[in-house]
Order: structure tokens, then sequence, then C-alpha cells
């Protein structure tokens, strides 16, 4: 497993842990409280480190490489009722875009999502999670095949940001997303977005649009990335903690800002420590949450995102 600078001490922990252990079963010396006092040494300093993370924390956890990605989540949930759809019936099939319908229990949803890689080779095949405009393209088609027969809409958000490419800016990078972020508004079937990680820029946005906007705890959503945001206020990416916390982008933020509706807490150590709990904490709260929009109409549906959106934004001195 691989441990971030600030959970050092917890790996120390760990290791001490593990050793202890082995000389117990390997010899008839009985260790047992010495490992009893080391699990709970190590369960306070896991709690006392990830209560008291920053925002720039929360981003390194957002990027860890054992997080969960989009395909996990839905195979988990889903399980062999997954069907995956590929192609936007115009240029190609985006890997960085995935989508497909999928059962949870009884109900039918249509599932969509950015795609990161695990390796290198993984991580190229999917555009490093990045997709171009025939990814929001195909997206776009899955969600309006969606409100064709009836299906809500789970989108799961895990993005750098829309491919910068200069063949994307060709095929209409901008007006791709801006398309999606105006059919999302209008859409007639309940629509739920998870962040599930990084949620950066339009290519956030480009499938970020719904009734209910969740996001896990330990991830980000601004319009620009600290390291960037850095670079362009300071010339340099040294000063990328001052400017995730200048961004306010954590979950907490975004709820204080009312751009969001609800953080979903991860298990202790982050989504990535404890991977069968998140999906059902996740397969758990999609229910809910549909369960609280499914018996609207349409219109009433389409009336009440459209006031969400309209109301953000609004300062009152």
């Amino acid at each position: 497993m691989e441990y971030l600078d600030f959970e050092l001490p917890i790996k120390e922990l760990e290791e001490q842990y593990e050793k202890a252990c082995s000389i117990g079963k390997e010899s008839e010396v009985d260790v047992s409280d010495t490992c009893k006092q080391i699990e709970k040494r190590l369960e306070e300093k896991k709690k006392e480190i990830y209560k008291n993370l920053t925002p720039w924390q929360r981003v390194q956890l957002s990027r860890h490489p054992s997080r969960p990605y989009t395909l996990d989540y839905i195979q988990a949930i889903c399980g062999d009722s997954f069907l995956e759809l590929h192609g936007d019936r115009n240029v190609k099939d985006d890997k960085a875009m995935i989508g497909g319908l999928g059962k949870v229990e009884d109900q039918s949803f249509m599932f969509i999502g950015q795609q990161k890689g695990y390796n290198t080779k993984t991580r190229q095949y999917r555009n490093f999670g990045m997709a171009n405009p025939e990814g929001y393209r195909k997206a776009l088609r899955l969600m309006k095949s969606a409100e064709k027969f009836g299906l809500p809409v789970v989108t799961f958000v895990d993005t750098p940001g829309a491919y910068p490419g200069l063949e994307a800016e060709e095929r209409g990078q901008g007006e791709a997303i801006a398309r999606n972020i105006l059919e999302m508004t209008r859409l007639k079937v309940p629509i739920l977005v998870y962040i599930i990680g990084e949620g950066a820029s339009g290519g956030a946005l480009g499938i970020g649009v719904g009734d209910k906007v969740m996001m896990l705890e330990n991830t980000w959503y601004s319009v620009i990335s600290p390291e960037s945001c850095s670079s362009i206020l300071w010339r340099s990416w040294e000063y990328k903690e001052k400017a995730a916390e200048a961004l306010k982008l954590t979950a907490t933020d975004m709820k204080k800002l009312k751009l969001i509706d609800e953080i979903v807490k991860e298990p202790l150590g982050g989504a990535h420590s404890n991977r069968a709990e998140t999906f059902e904490i996740v397969k758990k709260n999609i229910l809910k949450s549909f369960s609280e929009v499914k018996n609207l109409s349409p219109k009433e549906l389409v009336k009440k995102r459209m006031e969400k959106y309209d109301s953000m934004g609004i300062y009152k001195g």
C-alpha cells in the first residue's frame, strides 16, 4: 500500500504492529498486550490525522493511486447487470468517458462517468481521465436515451479537466461541454451527481449538473487545480497548498457555499482504505437520494433544478 507524506506516522505504527504480531506467531512469547497497545495507538493516530486534514491533503487523498474509480463503483454496485454502451455516433468511442445501463437492487439507472487508469498503459488508454468532445457527446447521447425510457441518471465525476489538446478544440470541446450543461438542466428524469475524486473545471461540469450533487469527503471541486492556480498567480507550483486553501475546494467548503447538496462520509483513512465499505455507502446513498426525487413529475424536476442553479452565487449582505 502506498502512503502519502502526512500518512508516514501511520505507516510506522502499522509496521510495528505487523512486526509484533509476527514475533508472536514465530515464537512462544505472548505479545497480545503489545499488539493491542499498538493497535489502539494506530486508531488514535488515524483519527488525529484524518480529522485535521488541510485542503491540500484532501486533494492528495482524492488522487491516491489506490482510490476507486468510476468502473470500480459501477461493478461493485451493479455487479453483472452493468451493460456498457459505446460511441457518440459521430467521431469515435472516448475511453476517458464510460457509460451504460445497470441495476441497483430492482431499479435501473444510466451510469456515466470519467474513468482513469491504474498504470502507465491504462492511463494512456483512458487519456488520464480527460475526455474529448466525443466523450461529452457520448454522455449526452446516453442521457437522452435514459430520458426516452424514463430512467434516472447517475454520474461519477473524477477528472483533472477536459482534454485541452488542439484536436479537442478543433472538434468543439467548449461547445460540447456547454451543450451538456444546457441539456442536463432540462433533462426530464432525475440526475444524481457524485464527485468521487477530482472535480476540475468544465471537464467536471460537463456531467455535473443534477437534482442532487454529492461529494465524497476527501474530494475537491473547483474551476482550477491548486497547481495551475499557483502557477498563474505566483509563477510557481510551490504555493499549491496556499492556492488549495484560497480556492475553497473541499466538500465542506462546497456545502457551506450551497454548491452541493450532501457530503458522503468515507471510511477512516479514505475511500481506498476500505473499498467495500465505500461502495456500500455510495450504493445506499444512491437509493436514498433517488427516493427523494423519484416521485416528482418531469415538470417539477426541471423547475426545481433550474431554481437550484439560479440561486447559486447570490449574496445577501
